[in-house]
């Protein structure tokens, strides 16, 4: 019970008295916003290790992709290159953090998640236990900036 009390004082935001409501699977409910300002918000509500991978994919997502464009949209982190779209988001569920590529199947090699009726985008589910291979994740987030992305 400790636990459960001390992750939902972990959500809390920055503004007294506000705090961000877990959405099913855990995911952070964040309002529509452009910018790191509600990316970073995001990250921060993610709950227990989930939090870690949130921040390792925003900075290998920084580092690998200049001038790189931050929103969240839908409950999720969007991330994009002006003119071209987004290229990649993340959203958290009950087990695993769930990366997608909207350009997936040009990326090289494919990412295994995905069916015909997700037509290009292609993902890739990571769980606690997972190995994460950064230089892999750095190489597909290069290719897909360098792809024209997704416009709603």
């Amino acid at each position: 019970m400790a636990g459960k009390k001390a992750r939902a004082r972990d959500v809390k935001t920055a503004r007294k008295g506000d705090e961000v409501v877990l959405l099913s699977g855990g995911n952070p409910q964040i309002a529509k916003g452009d910018g790191d300002a509600p990316v970073q918000a995001y990250i921060a509500a993610m709950p227990g290790w989930k939090r870690g991978l949130g921040e390792r994919l925003d900075a290998l997502i920084v580092d690998n992709v200049p001038g790189v464009n931050k929103a969240v949209r839908w409950n999720s982190p969007f991330y994009g290159v002006e003119g071209q779209g987004w290229f990649v988001t993340f959203h958290v569920l009950t087990r695993y953090v769930k990366v997608t590529f909207f350009a997936g199947m040009s990326l090289q090699p494919i990412l295994s998640g995905g069916t015909v009726k997700s037509k290009d985008a292609r993902w890739i589910d990571i769980y606690e236990d997972d190995a994460f291979d950064e230089a892999q994740m750095a190489d597909w987030l290069k290719q897909a900036a360098a792809l024209p992305g997704w416009i709603p």
